[in-house]
């Protein structure tokens, strides 16, 4: 059987690899920090989420390409907020979600840290936090997020982190699944319901 194999995408340019949009083009901006989230890793990461991912309230609390976030909606969360704080990427969100006619999708321009401090509208059920790695902000991107109310009894959380980069997640969150792929370490915490 000859499979044909899809077109890598350009430089510039990550696919949607699931679901509804399958295939659909994201284009991702020259912003300082902006890495997407390797396919492949992207890839396990919805594995590893396809029992949840059904109907889920899911924040892409550093948005960047939102490419984890249109993922999601893509595979049946029933809706998703994208922080985003460069104003021109959070605009080409928007036109992404009218494209895509994503009716559940809801982008706000803001930095994640200064959104996070404030508390939580509603909870989440799966969180995306992957932070310019430079930034370092992953302790307290955490703490902010398990002291605000942003996550749902049982929540999801995805962690992208450089390989050797050190931090703390609180004591509830438990590891679920974990993997590297070169210099990008996945981590899918499970967070413990009081």
């Amino acid at each position: 059987m000859n499979r044909r194999r899809p077109r890598p995408a350009p430089p510039g340019c990550v696919h949607i690899i699931g679901g509804r949009w399958r295939g659909s083009r994201l284009a991702v901006p020259a912003l300082p920090g902006l890495r997407p989230t390797p396919q492949r890793l992207r890839q396990t990461l919805f594995d590893w989420l396809a029992p949840v991912i059904e109907g889920a309230r899911v924040l892409d609390a550093f948005a960047g390409s939102g490419a984890l976030g249109l993922e999601a909606l893509s595979r049946g969360a029933r809706a998703a907020v994208f922080f985003e704080r460069d104003r021109a990427q959070a605009h080409a969100l928007e036109s992404d979600l009218v494209r895509l006619h994503a009716d559940g999708g809801r982008v706000r321009c803001v930095d994640a840290l200064h959104a996070l401090a404030a508390p939580a509208p509603e909870p989440f059920d799966v969180v995306f936090v992957d932070p310019p790695f430079a930034a370092g902000v992953w302790t307290q991107a955490a703490a902010l997020l398990a002291a605000g109310g942003w996550l749902a009894a049982g929540a999801w959380v995805y962690v992208e982190a450089g390989v050797d980069a050190a931090w703390d997640a609180p004591a509830d969150w438990r590891v679920h699944r974990q993997r590297e792929t070169g210099a990008v370490r996945g981590t899918l915490f499970h967070v413990a319901v009081t």
